[in-house]
């Protein structure tokens, strides 16, 4: 967190510079106004790019992987996985059972089934509790 706020102090700071002596070589007459504006958007354009990479890498760095040993040693099924998935996306029980053309009471058997394999009580300690044995995304 430190890194970033300094990151973007001293593109601040480089920014003010950069407007200054804009100004000066305006008010001395070496410079036209298209060029300087050309300029700060070039500089912007590469502070985007800069940006832009560094997102990206630490969203790469960041993505966990699923453990599928894990899942088939808990013993859940492909169809108990979606329905983990559409719980941890916040699907009541009745838009799961639309989103997979299933029953309603096809989804509760599933869901129960999930509360038992992941020793959970609840549905959102469920999605905790796979989420800790790395078989849901963070």
């Amino acid at each position: 967190m430190k890194k970033t706020i300094f990151v973007f102090s001293a593109l601040i700071v480089a920014l003010l510079v950069l407007f200054q002596l804009g100004k000066y070589s305006y008010v001395s007459g070496n410079l036209s106004i298209e060029i300087g504006i050309a300029v700060v958007a070039v500089v912007f354009f590469i502070i985007g790019i800069y940006i832009n990479k560094r997102t990206l890498n630490q969203e790469r760095q960041t993505a966990n992987p699923i453990d599928s040993e894990k899942i088939e040693k808990l013993g859940i099924s492909k169809r108990e996985y979606e329905v983990l998935v559409c719980i941890s996306k916040g699907l009541s029980n009745k838009e799961i059972a639309d989103q997979l053309f299933v029953s309603e009471s096809t989804i509760k058997t599933h869901v129960s089934n999930l509360l038992v394999k992941l020793d959970a009580k609840r549905r959102t300690q469920a999605i905790q509790n796979a989420k800790n044995l790395k078989i849901l995304a963070a």
